[in-house]
């Protein structure tokens, strides 16, 4: 658990004195001691429900070691460790500062700019023709 069982006394305390300080002006001084007594005990066990959960929220590992043998821990934990790669790029960067390029690149070494090719053409086409065609995209 996290913390000591020194937290659990102060928080019965604390639970103890402010339950003294609301009760003591609207009840007598036996029935605000009985108070105090129950507060003390409640905010001493809720001390100790609350590290409990805490250190169940801190240390995940601890059940997750008690359910390695399991089925049912099989997908739950996710390994995001990426290879080490470092050798084959330190390869490239020696290769491309000895001028030995990969395959890939000197297959493209020259640069050749993208020629799509046309879609519509009006040279050749009937006036008629583009007339429906404005016609149609117009509506009219």
């Amino acid at each position: 658990m996290v913390g000591s069982w020194r937290w659990n006394v102060f928080l019965g305390v604390g639970g103890s004195v402010l339950t003294l300080l609301f009760s003591l002006d609207s009840n007598g001084m036996a029935v605000t001691s009985l108070r105090c007594l129950y507060a003390s005990l409640t905010f001493f066990v809720l001390g100790f429900v609350f590290r409990a959960l805490v250190a169940l929220i801190m240390n995940p590992k601890a059940q997750a070691l008690s359910q390695l043998d399991s089925d049912e821990s099989k997908g739950s934990s996710v390994d995001y460790a990426t290879p080490d790669q470092s050798d084959e790029l330190n390869n490239l960067l020696k290769n491309q500062l000895n001028g030995n390029l990969p395959l890939e690149a000197s297959e493209g070494a020259g640069f050749q700019p993208l020629t799509p090719p046309k879609l519509i053409s009006t040279q050749n086409r009937e006036p008629e023709e583009l007339a429906k065609a404005i016609r149609h995209l117009t509506g009219g």
